[in-house]
């Protein structure tokens, strides 16, 4: 079993003992049925997503005597079937120099420390990554930012507290298309309670950036934290109102996690998943994998890898 994938098993165990305690049921009966929908609902998969494994059940399943493995081998297909279609690893275009990427959420998601890890992973691949410190507000986001690019030898742009951030982007698109980068990350505030002021902040920030690009941001990066649950709903239609998110990045998996959520949201938005976080450090940040997810929350201890690998994905999807 991988390091990452031991991370994110322990990450997702909240999840995985509320779908464990309705799975000691011999026969898959009316109330057996009841008490797993129950069991999914409350691991925060969304009653869409309850509703169709137990229809799946029910037709397959149904008065049958089941060994709690073969439940869970069940729950991980349907649920691999859901995140297949969204798990799209994020690849910059290479016909835009820099790529820019504009990284939103509400506070204390971990964008900026997102922003770190990411510009880390590809600075690993021998690209060339710059950052903007867009979150002029918070002092801390600035800094944290600045000893990301110390460490990843990537340039952080950065303002006077309380500046403007759009015209930081502006000067970071400026820089990084004078150098040639290959990457232009945009770190921006996360004042949701004063959805007004956020919203015209945003807008602000892309029709200042299209001044010097119109086809910028070419990508827009969710950062949602997996602890806060069904709230990661409403974070998603919030931020879709404000801007045009490209995809999701979930951070946060740790033993507090209901990660349930990620499939709810799989299923809702069809949003690309791109990177799941289960810890602090640049290496807890990954491509998302379906089949990892799903045996991560059953419980699999590795059996199920070899059937998941081709699950196709769920109707409609």
């Amino acid at each position: 079993m991988s390091g990452f994938f031991s991370r994110l098993k322990q990450g997702l165990t909240r999840s995985t003992q509320k779908l464990n305690a309705a799975l000691n049921h011999r026969q898959l009966d009316e109330a057996a049925l009841e008490d797993l929908e129950d069991a999914l609902i409350g691991a925060d998969l969304g009653p869409v997503v309850a509703q169709r494994v137990i229809d799946g059940f029910r037709e397959s399943r149904f008065g049958k005597n089941v060994t709690t493995e073969e439940i869970q081998e069940a729950l991980a297909t349907e649920i691999s079937r859901v995140l297949q279609p969204v798990a799209i690893p994020f690849e910059p275009d290479g016909q835009h120099k820099p790529h820019v990427v504009l990284v939103v959420g509400v506070n204390g998601v971990g964008k900026t420390t997102t922003i770190g890890k990411m510009s880390k992973w590809f600075r690993d691949q021998g690209r060339s990554v710059m950052m903007v410190a867009g979150d002029t507000f918070r002092a801390a986001a600035v800094e944290q930012l600045q000893v990301w690019g110390e460490r990843t030898g990537a340039p952080v742009i950065s303002g006077k507290p309380g500046g403007d951030a759009a015209g930081l982007a502006f000067e970071g698109i400026k820089r990084a298309k004078e150098a040639g980068t290959d990457l232009l990350f945009v770190d921006t505030a996360g004042r949701l309670h004063n959805k007004g002021a956020l919203m015209e902040e945003l807008a602000k920030i892309i029709r200042v950036m299209r001044k010097f690009d119109e086809t910028a941001p070419h990508s827009v990066l969710l950062v949602l934290d997996a602890t806060t649950g069904q709230n990661a709903m409403e974070q998603v239609r919030v931020f879709r109102e404000l801007v045009n998110v490209t995809g999701l990045i979930v951070t946060k998996l740790d033993g507090s996690a209901r990660g349930g959520i990620v499939v709810a949201l799989a299923e809702a938005f069809k949003l690309p998943v791109h990177m799941v976080g289960v810890g602090e450090k640049a290496e807890d940040l990954r491509a998302f994998s379906a089949q990892e997810f799903a045996r991560g929350l059953v419980g699999d201890s590795g059996n199920l890898a070899a059937r998941l690998v081709d699950v196709p994905p769920a109707e409609g999807t």
